[in-house]
């Protein structure tokens, strides 16, 4: 719904945990470039969370003057503006027209764009108690909010008119689309229902925002409340960079002669995959995949059940069968059975590559008379045991080459080659940031110098910060009513290197940083003209991101910017040989990790919740499909904050798999090209059509554009070593 509709993402992107997102925040409408002083009405001047961004760069958010006390009043006036702007749609005495109604929406909801900027980043860079309780009021009015525009019955029908009209067909297919998606998101969640089952509908929607906010917010309590320390002769097998970045952050935290270990899958990874002290190891992971899940007062157990009920509800008010069917009819999934028909294409194949994989541990294990069974707390320290035996590839050797900088200049050179974009560092002071860490790049044409937009990068891990990495935009690029540039941010939660020292990542980690910042280009690339245009498809939006961390491994980012932290030597070739050989090694634990989460999210919305009992349903499920023992949910029902701290993922998280279809066969579109990787031709196509688009096309036929075809599951299976199945079909 234009403004709406993006406003309803930035809410659904502040109360998420877990999981990149591509949604962007609501725009403000600034155009010009340089320094401008802003006029700002009268009603607004007071609360600087209301406020048009001022300043440089076509003004920017003064996160520097946030004040938390100025967040409820601002949404409760940002709401009051925004409701006479509809209202004022709603009741205009013209005929509905494309330029009255659908561009006068998108128009509309700038105040409260603003103030959800800086919601998102009090709730997941710098959360607080104070925070949550403010949160915990306000989403339930918020929801009741949104719904009294959904179900606006005079405004629907003026934007049914405009979608029924002849005059539709006169209009650019970018306007022909908003209009569609903006009659589908009001015919889709309410507005075509009347009397009880209305009033019902918003009301679960009021108690649904509740509960993804109570949900959301346990997790985030068991994440800062359940801190491992550990002492100086607990130590053996820890790489040095992680023992100085836990030393540190144990001195934040008041205990400066111990080591913290958080419980954010950034400190617990390499901890199980190092670490030698295996009874240490299994109360790391027993922390970390508890969350949510410890029986007190944050326990989510109930909270899932009552969620799913409630969803199951609302969509029966609309004739649904279940949940999942209503997400994913305007995805490119189309239906369940579809999304379920992948996963099953590929879970076989996955499931007998664990097997290998853990007879390859145990071996090591036995040989070593460890006298154990390889449980899921061993998985990552044998796995590196066997990584480094047939490969001869020690992951702490690679991480000595990834240091945080010069990945990021490498993302920097590969956005140069691919886009033709320059990033340079904004003079400290100039754009005002929330916390120290974070750092700001202009970002501008390499030919003409044209000013593109800004990118924010908080990199590193904190307390009040939710886990995970993630991109968002504090603006997006329009040019509907006047030029908008971009404001994109990445976040991620790196442990920092100690003083003096860079922070060095795992190639796991190197590839998310890539994969976010693909993200981030996608905001940047943009070529729309109207807000609506930024929207997501769910199963697609991942795919950019998935496909630019191909660039990883290309031979220009390697020779150029993997080069060890204490010499400044390059990788070395035989190196740089392991890692290549070893691509697809321990690909069955990646794949099988994240595909038990996605397969449960559907059934858990196609199965009926009166007989759900999420603790019990998860194991009897995953026993159902001989999940190996040795492998647990990538995200555990408990803290899957994808999809039960808001709806962005619900119903949705197999997208990453169906866009890895999409990325597979794009690797190998560059990979035929005669200039590889950075082939000119392919990069233009590559631009143009699967990142300067965004929403304003349909994302099959985007995909059609660039590859002549559709995409199969044969490039998948492939990318990942597994055997191709006998029949298989296009993916869209």
């Amino acid at each position: 719904m234009g403004k709406i509709n993006t406003s309803l993402s930035a809410i659904a992107l502040a109360v998420a945990l877990g999981g990149c997102t591509g949604q962007s925040t609501p725009e403000s409408t600034t155009t010009a470039v340089e320094e401008t002083p802003v006029a700002v009405p009268a009603e607004q001047t007071e609360n600087v969370l209301l406020q048009e961004f001022a300043g440089p760069f076509g003004g920017v958010p003064a996160f520097d003057q946030m004040d938390l006390e100025d967040l409820k009043p601002a949404l409760e006036q940002a709401m009051a503006l925004n409701m006479e702007e509809i209202e004022a749609i709603a009741n205009n005495p013209d005929a509905p027209t494309f330029q009255n109604v659908i561009v006068e929406m998108e128009r509309a909801g700038d105040a409260l764009g603003r103030v959800f900027t800086y919601y998102g980043i009090w709730s997941s860079n710098k959360s607080s108690p104070e925070f949550r309780a403010i949160r915990a009021e306000m989403s339930p009015a918020l929801s009741a909010f949104f719904s009294e525009i959904t179900q606006n019955e005079k405004l629907f029908q003026r934007v049914k008119a405009v979608y029924e009209s002849e005059e539709l067909a006169t209009l650019t297919p970018e306007e022909q689309r908003i209009t569609w998606l903006t009659y589908n998101s009001f015919a889709r969640n309410g507005a075509t229902l009347e009397g009880e089952a209305k009033a019902r509908y918003a009301a679960i929607n009021q108690e649904l925002a509740t509960l993804h906010n109570q949900f959301s917010s346990n997790v985030l309590e068991d994440e800062e409340g359940y801190v491992t320390y550990i002492t100086a002769d607990q130590l053996d097998g820890l790489p040095e960079s992680f023992v100085n970045g836990a030393k540190a952050a144990a001195e934040t935290r008041g205990e400066p002669d111990k080591y913290a270990i958080t419980n954010t899958r950034s400190s617990m990874d390499p901890f199980l995959t190092y670490s030698t002290n295996r009874e240490l190891r299994e109360k790391v992971w027993r922390t970390y995949y508890n969350r949510g899940d410890n029986g007190d007062a944050r326990d989510n157990n109930d909270i899932i059940k009552q969620i799913l009920t409630l969803r199951d509800e609302r969509v029966k008010l609309l004739g649904y069968e279940n949940y999942a069917q209503w997400r994913l009819e305007d995805r490119m999934a189309k239906n369940p059975e579809n999304a379920m028909d992948l996963m099953m294409k590929v879970w076989p194949a996955a499931i007998a590559r664990v097997e290998e994989e853990v007879a390859d541990m145990q071996a090591v294990a036995d040989a070593e008379g460890a006298e154990i069974t390889i449980a899921p707390w061993d998985y990552r320290f044998y796995a590196e045991k066997v990584r480094q035996a047939k490969y001869d590839l020690d992951s702490n050797e690679v991480k000595e080459y990834l240091q945080l900088d010069k990945l990021r200049d490498a993302m920097f050179y590969v956005a140069g080659r691919l886009f033709n974009f320059s990033f340079s560092p904004v003079e400290e002071g100039k754009v005002p940031v929330f916390h120290e860490d974070v750092q700001v790049w202009e970002v501008t044409d390499k030919d003409s110098g044209e000013h593109i937009g800004l990118w924010y990068l908080d990199p590193f891990a904190r307390q009040g910060k939710r886990s995970g990495a993630w991109a968002t935009t504090y603006r997006s690029y329009t040019t509907f009513d006047g030029k908008q540039t971009v404001l994109s941010s990445n976040n991620s939660n790196f442990v920092k290197g100690a003083d003096g020292e860079p922070t060095l990542i795992s190639w796991d980690d190197a590839e998310t940083y890539f994969h976010e910042f693909g993200h981030a280009l996608h905001f940047l690339a943009a070529d729309v003209e109207y807000p609506t245009s930024h929207s997501g498809v769910r199963d697609y939006t991942e795919f950019q991101s998935q496909l630019l961390e191909r660039w990883l491994t290309t031979d220009e980012v390697i020779n150029q910017y993997l080069v060890h932290y204490k010499t400044g030597e390059p990788i070395p070739a035989d190196l740089v040989a392991k890692i290549k050989t070893a691509a697809t090694f321990n690909e069955g634990f990646k794949t099988t990790e994240y595909m038990a989460s996605a397969i449960m999210d559907l059934k858990y919305h196609t199965t009926d919740p009166a007989v759900i009992d999420p603790d019990t349903f998860e194991r009897e499920e995953l026993t159902k499909l001989g999940m190996p023992e040795e492998i647990v949910m990538r995200h555990r029902s408990p803290h899957f904050g994808h999809v039960f701290s808001g709806e962005g993922y619900a119903a949705a998280y197999y997208g990453y798999m169906w866009a890895e279809v999409l990325t597979a066969d794009a690797a190998e579109a560059f990979m035929e090209a005669p200039g590889g990787f950075y082939d000119e031709e392919m990069s233009d196509k590559l631009v143009k059509h699967l990142f300067a688009v965004r929403n304003a096309m349909d994302p099959a036929e985007a995909y059609r554009l660039f590859r002549g075809r559709d995409a199969g599951v044969d490039a998948l299976m492939r990318d990942r070593g597994f055997p191709i199945p006998e029949s298989t079909t296009d993916s869209e």
